[in-house]
């Protein structure tokens, strides 16, 4: 059964249909494609009155933003006292995932719930939306990442979030390097997570395909996992990667540990009255 991230006012699907999600975000209207959305639209979603921008494919891959009005560079976006700076960036991104409100409303609930100090590790962090939400829950968060771009936006979040600096360490590194070094400096974590991508590079040329090298990264980080940890938390957008797989990874790699582990897909509400399915998420909470 899916998760759907509700509680949101400065974001919104206005409609999908025919590949394509109609969105608010803030006060700016626009129109991306989605490949979850196989079904048809109930309008021509380009028609739609007041629309700022529109992400176009180009037959020879990735595509460019079509600017129907001008908008500003950045944009802020808040939920729950939470605020995130946003801008159209580069393969139809804005620097947020909206879905993942779910997976924060219960990571800053078992740290606010836990009455203790918890180190938690965010690995393929990109702009920092779990890192804001844990920080702000009063967690310390090691924040890694391999673009540099995307760390310094996670630092502008986590300022715009009033997010105590000393609770907040950011690394720019090859995730599985960065896991190895701590592990020789005997460095432990209360929490993981990661939101690794299908494929990917790392600052030196570090390949990452996630079919291949999952599992393994997950199992490196049950080394620095503290005795008694709280949770660990894999979200996923590749397709095809079900949620009973990451259930698996986790239930394999985590078999010394005491944990429920849940496993489910992640969504988004509409104005039409249905979810928009936005990948998935597995989570293991811990038996003390």
């Amino acid at each position: 059964m899916a998760k759907v991230a509700n509680g949101w006012k400065d974001y919104e699907i206005i409609a999908t249909g025919n590949g394509e999600k109609l969105e608010r975000w803030g006060k700016l209207i626009m129109l991306r494609p989605d490949p979850q959305v196989i079904w048809p639209s109930k309008f021509k979603l380009s028609s739609y009155k007041g629309i700022n921008a529109i992400y176009k494919r180009s037959s020879t891959g990735g595509g460019e933003w079509a600017f129907t009005q001008d908008i500003p560079q950045n944009f802020v976006i808040e939920r729950k006292g939470l605020k995130f700076n946003c801008k159209l960036m580069g393969f139809k991104h804005t620097g947020l995932f909206p879905e993942q409100a779910v997976n924060w409303d219960k990571m800053s609930e078992l740290i606010t719930n836990s009455r203790r100090k918890i180190k938690v590790l965010n690995l393929f962090a990109y702009t920092g939306g779990a890192t804001v939400a844990c920080g702000k829950a009063g967690a310390h968060v090691t924040h890694v990442d391999s673009a540099k771009a995307m760390v310094d936006r996670a630092k502008q979040n986590c300022i715009s979030s009033e997010v105590a600096t000393e609770n907040t360490r950011f690394i720019v590194d090859d995730c599985k390097k960065f896991i190895e070094k701590e592990i020789r400096r005997g460095n432990k974590y209360d929490a993981i997570i990661m939101d690794p991508p299908s494929y990917g590079r790392g600052p030196n040329g570090e390949t990452w395909k996630i079919e291949e090298n999952l599992f393994d990264l997950v199992k490196l980080c049950r080394e620095v996992l503290v005795d008694n940890p709280l949770f660990f938390l894999i979200n996923s957008y590749t397709t095809g990667l079900q949620p009973i797989v990451i259930k698996n990874i986790l239930t394999i790699a985590l078999k010394d540990f005491k944990a429920e582990i849940d496993a489910y897909e992640v969504a988004l509400p509409t104005n039409e009255g249905i979810d928009l399915p936005c990948g998935c998420s597995g989570l293991a909470t811990f038996k003390r």
